[in-house]
């Protein structure tokens, strides 16, 4: 017998990969900024990619928690 589909944390785990995403941006770019005359160019432009998608995986999990929201 299949699970009933529960919902009802869905905001809070949403919120949960917000803040933990954003950490991890923010994370990046602390290490960029103290460390960047000591890594080269492929790893600075490499971190700056994934700090891009993260921005984008934030932007979605913000749009997903206001989808969630309304139900």
């Amino acid at each position: 017998m299949a699970k009933p589909d529960d919902r009802s944390d869905n905001e809070e785990h949403l919120q949960n990969h917000i803040d933990h995403t954003f950490v991890n941006l923010r994370e990046a770019e602390d290490y960029l900024n103290e460390h960047a005359d000591e890594i080269s160019d492929e790893e600075k432009q490499a971190i700056e990619a994934k700090n891009d998608r993260r921005r984008e995986s934030i932007d979605y999990f913000i749009a997903e928690k206001k989808d969630e929201a309304r139900r």
